[in-house]
């Protein structure tokens, strides 16, 4: 009886790859301004641990560079990422699945009412 009964969509061991919009402006709050830029890194790879229930978080250089691109203390208030559970194929890898966060391209009447977004994979 220990183990617990899981229902559909709720396995973290499939390969699978989602968009969300992460609000930056309320993770940050009261932050300190020269702290801004590396905590949203970080707030970021915190929120993809618990969306995909992965401890190794990847983030792809673009994403840094849009986090940074108004410098340390103008982070933007949102941003749409796309967060890919992965295998890992490294031999010595401690776990077999990683989170890869990429930026995602934001539509033309901007964020308001995007929820998350199951995306299927282009290969």
């Amino acid at each position: 009886m220990s183990e617990k009964k899981r229902g559909p969509g709720t396995r973290k061991d499939e390969v699978v790859t989602r968009e969300y919009t992460i609000n930056l402006h309320k993770r940050l709050h009261g932050c300190t301004f020269k702290k801004k830029a590396p905590n949203a890194i970080k707030e970021i790879r915190k929120f993809a641990q618990k969306a995909m229930g992965t401890a190794d978080v990847r983030i792809d250089v673009k994403l840094n560079k849009h986090i940074w691109s108004s410098g340390i203390r103008s982070v933007p208030r949102r941003v749409r990422v796309r967060i890919a559970r992965k295998r890992n194929d490294e031999e010595d890898a401690k776990e077999e699945l990683y989170s890869l966060v990429t930026v995602a391209e934001i539509p033309a009447e901007g964020l308001k009412g995007l929820g998350t977004k199951v995306v299927e994979d282009e290969d």
